[in-house]
């Protein structure tokens, strides 16, 4: 099919689904349209208005955009979106093309929606962790090319999901790309190399050379935990795959994690799974459900 004329041609790659492009007026969310774009070096859109209501999220690279005459700069974990009636402008620095995900939608609940999201009034906002939204566009991509009889009830619910994700996961984006979001994903980086070593998150803040009470802050900010359970979590979801799917023992997977004595680990990994290693395998195993974890009082 030929594209329709709001779609960019200014991109080097792109992956486009066309779920509907005459939704219905009276729906309360319908999904139109998607995909994910490697620009040009030279594009540049610059619409008076639009037909639907688009979310973009950039995954990769530096530009701008212009929302009601307002500047946004665009950066790693940038959202932004615009609709019928709202003049719009995006460029890409040439030197570092935009990589971003769009996906255009309609329908009663739609405004709502964005409204709670923050992205309404020429807003942008920054959303971490971005693989976490990168995931739903994906999902979206993958599922719009469904035959199911389902596949418009999960296209809707995953755009309904990924429009909620970026309300809980919203921060205000700033001009430029903060430097407490590059220590983020700095410490972030060292936290997932060195989860199976490290039992504090302090080394990463030394590497960073910023305080541990700072990467607390930050972690607070962008990624709504603390390192120490972030580091944690990755530990326990290490020890429950080695549970699954090795033939160690738990006085075995504690030592490869590091823990001094399997009592130690074994409380450890309830706090986080909210049962103990044996506990938890006997239940996996019989296919019984799991009790919620409790929330961690640390750190």
């Amino acid at each position: 099919m030929s594209l329709p004329p709001f779609v960019s041609r200014q991109v080097q790659q792109a992956r486009r689904y066309f779920w509907n492009l005459t939704p219905d007026p009276q729906a309360d969310l319908a999904l139109v349209c998607g995909g994910c774009e490697r620009v040009a070096p030279d594009y540049l859109i610059q619409r008076g208005d639009f037909p639907y209501y688009c979310i973009e999220f950039v995954a990769e690279g530096q530009g701008e955009a212009v929302l009601e005459g307002v500047r946004r700069a665009l950066y790693p974990g940038v959202a932004f979106a615009y609709g019928p009636g709202v003049p719009h402008a995006i460029r890409t620095a040439p030197e570092t093309p935009l990589l971003k995900y769009y996906v255009d939608f309609t329908g009663k609940e739609a405004e709502g929606l964005l409204l709670a999201a923050g992205l309404l009034q020429g807003a942008s906002i920054l959303v971490t962790p971005a693989d976490e939204l990168i995931q739903l566009f994906e999902n979206l991509q993958r599922d719009s090319a469904s035959e199911h009889p389902a596949a418009g009830a999960i296209c809707t619910t995953l755009l309904r999901l990924l429009l909620l994700k970026m309300q809980e996961r919203a921060v205000p984006a700033q001009t430029s790309q903060p430097r407490s979001l590059a220590l983020f994903l700095e410490a972030k980086t060292l936290l997932e190399r060195n989860a199976l070593q490290w039992f504090s998150a302090e080394p990463a803040a030394l590497h960073c050379q910023i305080s541990p009470e700072y990467l607390i802050r930050i972690f607070r900010t962008y990624a709504h935990t603390t390192p120490y359970r972030f580091l944690m979590r990755l530990k326990m979801s290490r020890a429950a795959e080695l549970l699954l799917d090795s033939q160690l023992k738990v006085r075995e997977i504690a030592e490869e994690l590091g823990f001094s004595d399997p009592f130690h680990f074994s409380r450890a990994f309830k706090r986080f799974h909210g049962a103990s290693p044996e506990h938890f395998l006997r239940r996996v195993q019989r296919g019984l459900p799991l009790q919620k974890a409790p929330t961690s009082p640390r750190s």
